[in-house]
């Protein structure tokens, strides 16, 4: 069994608070379909038909990709970057249907960022194990 180095326990704590982020914004989007935030105005029955479609499929895909990531799996990451590239679609590319949040968009490119820093340096490490092992005699 590998050893388990401070850069891959970082690494999972990192999926982990992600996977967090992830549930919480599962969980404000069922409050939203079903009426329990903004005053039932987000009600599903309520909504127009792209938000319909939006929020129905984000309330789905974010919690999903919340287990994904707690667990570290390699299907984790996959979910997150839909859910978060249809954030990124609906509140950059579509701002006259969905209104326009930076935050979210600059909160996802930087959850982006940090996971393709932990998989280079991860790979790097990876990589140097194992040509030390090779280059022993």
């Amino acid at each position: 069994m590998p050893k388990r180095t401070l850069t891959s326990v970082l690494f999972v704590l990192f999926l982990r608070m992600v996977a967090i982020s992830c549930f919480w914004f599962g969980l404000q989007y069922w409050a939203m379909l079903v009426g329990y935030s903004l005053v039932g105005a987000g009600r599903f029955d309520l909504l127009s038909l792209p938000w319909k479609v939006a929020s129905t499929s984000l309330a789905v895909l974010f919690p999903v990709a919340s287990l994904g990531l707690w667990l570290a799996v390699s299907w984790g990451p996959v979910i997150w970057v839909l859910a978060a590239g249809g954030q990124v679609a609906m509140y950059g590319f579509l701002p006259d249907v969905f209104g326009a949040n930076r935050l979210v968009i600059l909160l996802h490119v930087f959850v982006a960022l940090v996971y393709c820093a932990f998989r280079a340096v991860l790979w790097y490490e990876r990589r140097r194990r194992r040509q030390v092992s090779v280059d022993l005699p």
